[in-house]
């Protein structure tokens, strides 16, 4: 039964932002919702569990849908695959471990440096700041330790 709770609030979702609905785009974003910073890879691998065959291209091209109606976020960790998640709403950055990959999320950074606001805006309107904190996770430090 929650199953279909949260197809019917997927379906409702899609309308919303002026999505046609599709099996394929409800267990897209249904993937993408239960796992946060996943991969494209590991989306279609989530897809096919729930509803069988989907190529890997309706994949990509689904991703992209739903982050271009903001449905979605594109994470593009530098020398990483593209990674999703839904958090949206919020001013959160990620901090990245160069060994392994883990990726967990940081509240809106504060301090001096890195500086979140652009020496020149070059007559952009700026609406967003990226930032990636890149370091080694606990896991990695004590695994080269020992």
């Amino acid at each position: 039964m929650s199953g279909y709770c949260v197809r019917v609030q997927s379906d409702e979702l899609l309308r919303g932002h002026g999505v046609q609905v599709t099996a394929q785009r409800i267990a897209v974003i249904n993937a993408v919702t239960a796992n946060k910073h996943i991969s494209a890879d590991a989306v279609a691998s989530a897809v096919r569990t729930d509803i069988g065959s989907i190529s890997r291209q309706s994949v990509y091209d689904t991703l992209t849908l739903l982050a271009n109606a903001g449905l979605i976020r594109k994470i593009q960790p530098i020398g990483s695959p593209a990674l999703f998640e839904r958090e949206l709403d919020d001013n959160h950055h990620h901090i990245i471990c160069r060994d392994c990959g883990h990726i967990a999320d940081v509240e809106c950074a504060v301090g001096n440096a890195p500086c979140l606001t652009a020496s020149s805006d070059h007559g952009f309107e700026i609406d967003e700041a990226d930032v990636a904190y890149l370091g080694r996770c606990r896991n990695c430090q004590k695994a080269s330790t020992h």
